[in-house]
């Protein structure tokens, strides 16, 4: 299912057509995110993979300062601008597509916007103090997620007693009239059910198979499946490093798009674009044959 909206105006970046599925290639600026803590911390080794994902397909970079995997602590606010304003600033004079911001504080949001940001990726919807009237003066697209708690206790014990689709669909419809009210165009949000952030594999599985549910609320859906944890319990013991989990991403990534994702969100950009390709020839396919009445 397409959502209405497929074409995403980034300022000062131009527009991102959303027709096609896209891949966000993921920049961790951190000493402890799950999967590269630690690799790219240095603007210039940030720098370098980020042309490298650039290269492999990417449409846009989303450059994280404070790791948000499951038991993870907040960063206080200055270190997060030590490690995010230096890459996005190289970033945005050295690369050919938009550069998300991954963060939930206004002063990054507004910071890294005004160094070359053209979107805001926000895994607490724009619920800090402050961020929604940011977000609508700074006038750019943000994504909202999905998350039950908080990262250093959302997978003690999630639960859902009226099902994880519905609860997340009533969050992120609230979420949207509330940014709408407040003055966010409908083409300015995309949303993310936030896979692996306060939920169980099962509550994981119903969302990937439910997604069609969310796309229907309207803005494009942005998904992130790369290398979670949830792969590593579907593979098992022999297959639970990261890097392992590379093929059962991008199945993923796949099922996501054909269930309405037009973002997808990952580590592994070069075998996601790959995949993706063919979810596209098929959609093709599918609007020819729509188009011939056949």
């Amino acid at each position: 299912m397409q959502p209405a909206l497929t074409r995403l105006r980034l300022p000062g970046a131009g527009v991102l057509d959303l027709t096609r599925p896209r891949v966000m290639g993921i920049l961790n600026v951190t000493p402890d995110s799950f999967s590269d803590g630690g690799r790219f911390d240095d603007p210039g080794r940030a720098a370098e993979h980020a042309a490298r994902m650039v290269d492999e397909g990417a449409a846009l970079i989303d450059v994280g300062g404070e790791s948000t995997r499951p038991g993870a602590t907040p960063v206080p606010l200055e270190e997060e601008l030590r490690r995010v304003l230096p890459v996005v600033s190289r970033l945005a004079r050295e690369l050919p597509v938009p550069l998300s911001v991954d963060t939930s504080q206004p002063a990054v949001m507004r910071a890294a916007v005004g160094a070359g940001a053209s979107l805001v990726n926000d895994v607490r919807a724009l619920s800090r103090p402050g961020a929604l009237a940011t977000a609508v003066e700074l006038g750019v697209p943000v994504c909202l997620m999905h998350m039950q708690g908080e990262p250093a206790s959302m997978q003690a014990a999630p639960s859902y007693p009226g099902g994880v689709l519905a609860a997340v669909r009533a969050f992120l419809a609230a979420r949207v009239a509330e940014c709408r009210a407040a003055g966010l165009a409908p083409g300015q949000l995309l949303l993310d059910p936030g896979f692996g952030f306060g939920k169980t594999l099962e509550h994981n599985l119903a969302l990937l198979d439910g997604l069609g549910a969310l796309a229907e609320l309207g803005p494009p859906l942005l998904v992130g499946l790369s290398r979670k944890s949830m792969l590593a319990a579907i593979l098992g013991p022999r297959r639970a490093t990261a890097e392992a989990r590379l093929h059962a991403g991008v199945a993923a990534a796949v099922v996501a798009v054909r269930h309405g994702a037009r973002v997808v969100r990952t580590h592994d950009v070069a075998a996601t674009v790959a995949a993706l390709a063919l979810c596209a020839a098929l959609e093709d396919d599918n609007a020819g044959v729509a188009d011939d009445g056949t």
